[in-house]
């Protein structure tokens, strides 16, 4: 069994661990600039692969021709995809001899795109998954394969789902593909009637506004922690919110209500731990006390 692996995020690791005896070559997202210092890093699965001894390479197209040419030099057996950030052309896909099998973050239809795990938590769902896919020039528009279905607990966050998700991605991925490179799978065609999409997030969507209803807050916060990170506009200047819990307060939006506790529309969100701009981490009830504010006083304005 000959695979080439195209992945980039940590939602795709365990998978490239699984097979990892079978990978001949492993394709990531090149490296990018992150952290205070801007230092180029690279991606989880590119520093997987270097771990396991996999030759990895990263190109800044994989639609070019010369790297089309170099895949199809590795005579691969299939294309392992899973969160790798870019569509893959036809040719792309043609040069293995099963074409690309995908692991995807969703129940499919639903949720096609870039950040499935992300928009399902947003939306307040209480179920999700992971399907394999038989890949074609759509995005997520496949055949389906094999899903996995779990329910979302309702205090779990995007990191955390995207963990299990992974997990489950790679048990398809150790079970299905000797199977899928001997011919021997199912292909069950998508619904496209029934398909929502799930495009990536800008770090605008992180912002928390006090009007919203607390628990549509409270999603929104679990869907984009930790990337992009959860924030909210304050009269005192820009605070993430690094940890938080629905509350038991109610008063009006933006006040702070005692405790670690932020009015929002219809109830409260308990913010044990934040940070204010230019500041360290701390809980909520300590910035409020900084701020000299009592119960009741505004903490954002409406």
């Amino acid at each position: 069994m000959r695979l080439v692996y195209f992945g980039t995020a940590s939602f795709a690791v365990p998978a490239l661990r699984v097979l990892a005896d079978h990978v001949v070559l492993a394709v990531s997202q090149p490296d990018r600039p992150s952290g205070r210092g801007m230092r180029m890093h690279p991606s989880p699965v590119k520093q997987a692969a270097l771990e396991l001894g996999v030759p990895c390479e990263t190109p800044e197209r994989s639609r070019a021709p010369e790297f089309i040419e170099t895949l199809r030099g590795f005579e691969a057996d299939a294309l392992v995809v899973a969160a790798y950030g870019q569509i893959l052309s036809l040719d792309v896909l043609t040069s293995a001899k099963r074409g690309g099998i995908n692991l995807h973050g969703s129940i499919l239809p639903a949720y096609r795109g870039a950040a499935p795990i992300q928009r399902c938590l947003i939306n307040g769902d209480a179920e999700t998954g992971v399907t394999l896919m038989q890949m074609d020039r759509g995005m997520d528009t496949g055949d389906m394969i094999d899903i996995v279905r779990t329910a979302i607990d309702p205090d779990e966050t995007y990191g955390e789902l995207q963990e299990r998700l992974a997990i489950f991605a790679a048990d398809l991925a150790r079970d299905w593909m000797p199977r899928i490179v001997a011919g021997d799978y199912p292909r069950t065609p998508q619904d496209s009637a029934l398909a929502t999409m799930a495009p990536k997030l800008e770090r605008i969507e992180g912002q928390l506004r006090t009007a919203m209803p607390a628990a549509e807050a409270y999603n929104r916060f679990r869907g984009v922690t930790p990337s992009p990170g959860a924030f909210f506009e304050s009269d005192y200047g820009r605070v993430k919110i690094v940890a938080a819990r629905i509350g038991v307060r109610e008063g009006v939006p933006g006040a702070y209500l005692g405790g670690d506790e932020l009015a929002f529309a219809g109830g409260s969100l308990r913010l044990a731990e934040v940070q204010p701009e230019g500041r360290g981490r701390m809980s909520l009830s300590a910035l409020a006390n900084g701020l000299r504010l009592r119960p009741g006083d505004a903490l954002v304005s409406s």
